[in-house]
């Protein structure tokens, strides 16, 4: 499984349509092309090609929705 990094994840932020849309999220890359909440890159104030583990505690919703995401990969900081 490919190991990311901060500046390889900023690659899949939504910005070059040639590439996917990825996130990071509790040390796992997890592929957000196809989600309709991912617009461009975006889900509401939150941006693509991050990590966004500590914004979870501000959502509506709890970590299980991850579950509904493909890991694609490990983030290292």
């Amino acid at each position: 499984m490919k190991i990311f990094n901060e500046a390889e994840l900023k690659q899949y932020d939504g910005s070059n349509p040639a590439n996917p849309v990825y996130i990071a999220f509790k040390g796992k890359v997890y592929d957000v092309t196809t989600s309709p909440l991912f617009i461009d890159g975006m889900h509401f104030e939150h941006y693509a090609g991050a990590d966004l583990t500590d914004f979870i505690e501000d959502a509506p919703h709890g970590e299980e929705v991850m579950g509904e995401m493909t890991v694609v990969g490990e983030y290292k900081k």
